[in-house]
């Protein structure tokens, strides 16, 4: 039976909050938030600890200290259950007397998949599931299609004009969208681990594809930079990864390399190679207040498009919203995120599980 409070959505929303202040410290770890409430309402939060450190839970929990016997811990995804960088997360709810432990998700990791939420059952404490599980299966997106898949979840970043132009007929597009999105973009780019353009853009712009944003947002995160095709010598991309194979061989190394999120920023060839092979996850795109006015101006996509309206692709819109002067849109292929990692692209991939979350 269900013992959830009025006070549990709003401790559950702190824990999703906190767990956002690590994600571009973590990767490939996933950035988990945990908050402890004792019985007379004090609380202590904490997130996933860097690269290899402690577990969010394990950070609240010594933040609490005493005060965490018998009380409730709120977590964005299941504890662990086993020897990976630290100790089973489990055990330590366990250890500290916690008597309540309301869980967001589970981890689809094979190494955790509900043995944490049976482990913690087994020795007494209370858990729910399920509370603030949509919050958290977007949040997480990232980590739970490459434990789902053993690939990175890939977003498409577009930027147009509204009868969607991304270049005028002489190959010029800088720029399209104002400052504001521009720094919206490089937020993007913090937030993924790695990002690939063909080279025929590196050719064209030679783009350093680094991340350009005000001091403390984003200190020292650097995705690693892939090109498809080879690099001239000398481009500003290098050091970077080149790739001459498919886009599935892509995906399968980047995701044993422990890329989460693969950004991909185009131009149109590679924007419609990815989008034609079903392989985008979201795809977020920039539209300025511009009209190029005519239909000699170059579009979001190259190569052959839908032959009939039947065949048009549809997503769902999740989230539209100003920036500066532009808006940004958000969709998914074939709907929300599920609980237990993102639709699409996923389930026309094989799935291999990667690295525990430990």
């Amino acid at each position: 039976m269900s013992t959830t409070t009025p006070n549990d959505e709003q401790r559950m929303a702190e824990a999703v909050a906190v767990a956002s202040t690590a994600r571009r410290s973590v990767s490939p770890r996933p950035w988990v938030g945990a908050v402890v409430v004792t019985a007379d309402g004090r609380s202590f939060a904490g997130a996933t600890d860097g690269r290899d450190g402690p577990h969010a839970e394990v950070v609240a929990l010594r933040a609490a200290g005493e005060a965490a016997r018998g009380a409730t811990i709120y977590v964005t995804l299941e504890p662990c259950s086993h020897q990976g960088r630290t100790g089973p997360c489990a055990d330590a709810v366990i250890d500290a007397g916690i008597a309540r432990c309301v869980v967001a998700i589970e981890d689809p990791d094979p190494k955790v998949a509900g043995q944490g939420l049976a482990r913690l059952r087994a020795a007494g404490v209370e858990v729910e599931v399920g509370l603030g599980a949509a919050a958290v299966a977007e949040q997480l997106a990232p980590y739970l299609t490459h434990r789902r898949t053993g690939r990175p979840h890939v977003v498409l970043k577009l930027a147009a004009t509204l009868d969607g132009a991304t270049a005028a007929p002489d190959g010029s597009s800088q720029w399209i969208t104002g400052p504001d999105a521009r720094a919206d973009a490089h937020r993007l780019r913090a937030d993924s681990d790695a990002i690939v353009v063909g080279a025929g853009t590196v050719r064209a712009d030679d783009p350093s594809l680094t991340v350009r944003l005000p001091a403390g947002e984003a200190d020292g995160v650097e995705p690693l930079r892939v090109v498809l095709g080879a690099a001239p010598a000398g481009a500003k991309v290098h050091p970077c990864v080149e790739h001459d194979g498919d886009l599935d061989e892509l995906l399968d190394q980047l995701g044993e390399r422990g890329v989460l999120q693969l950004l991909v920023e185009g131009g149109a060839s590679v924007a419609g190679d990815f989008h034609r092979a079903g392989l985008v996850d979201r795809y977020v795109l920039y539209l300025a207040p511009a009209l190029m006015g005519g239909n000699d101006a170059r579009g979001l996509f190259a190569g052959p498009g839908a032959p009939t309206i039947d065949d048009v692709w549809r997503g769902e819109i999740t989230e539209v919203r100003a920036v500066g002067r532009d808006v940004r849109i958000d969709v998914v292929p074939g709907g929300r995120l599920e609980v237990q990692g993102a639709v699409g692209a996923d389930e026309r991939r094989a799935g291999r599980p990667g690295e525990g979350a430990g």
